[in-house]
C-alpha cells in the first residue's frame, strides 16, 4: 500500500507556472507507474499525464502537451507536475495516483491509491 500528499497548488494568473508535488509513503514507491489526474467542478476526473516506475515512458492528455512536464524521483518518493502557461481552463482540483506495474493508461479507475487534491485556480 502507498499513501499519497498532493501539494503546490494555489492561484496563478493565466500564464504563469505552478510546480505540483506528490509525497508517497508506504510501499516502494518505484515500483508504481504514477498519474496526475484533474477535475473541475461539474466535470468527470481526466488523466492529465502519467509516468513509468524509472521514468523510462511518459505519456501526456493533448490538454498538457507542451506545457506540462511530469517527472519523478524514486530516492526522494515524490513525483512532480510542472505546469507552464497555465490557462483558466486548467482551473480543477489536481489528484495523484499510483498503480502497480509499468504500464501507464488514461482510466482513473485503473488506479489503486489516491491522493487528497490540490486545488489549482488560474484566473484570466
Amino acid at each position: 500500500q502507498v499513501q499519497l500528499v498532493e501539494s503546490g497548488g494555489g492561484l496563478v494568473q493565466a500564464g504563469g507556472s505552478l510546480r505540483l508535488s506528490c509525497a508517497a509513503s508506504g510501499r516502494t514507491f518505484s515500483t508504481y507507474t504514477m498519474g496526475w489526474f484533474r477535475q473541475a467542478p461539474g466535470k468527470e476526473r481526466e488523466f492529465v499525464a502519467g509516468i513509468n516506475r524509472y521514468s523510462l515512458s511518459v505519456y501526456y492528455a493533448d490538454s498538457g502537451k507542451g506545457r506540462f512536464t511530469i517527472s519523478r524521483d524514486n530516492a526522494k518518493n515524490t513525483m512532480y507536475l510542472q505546469m507552464n502557461s497555465l490557462k483558466p481552463e486548467d482551473t480543477a482540483v489536481y489528484y495523484c495516483a499510483a498503480r502497480p506495474g509499468i504500464r501507464i493508461v488514461a482510466g482513473w479507475d485503473e488506479y489503486d491509491y489516491w491522493g487528497q487534491g490540490t486545488q489549482v485556480t488560474v484566473s484570466s
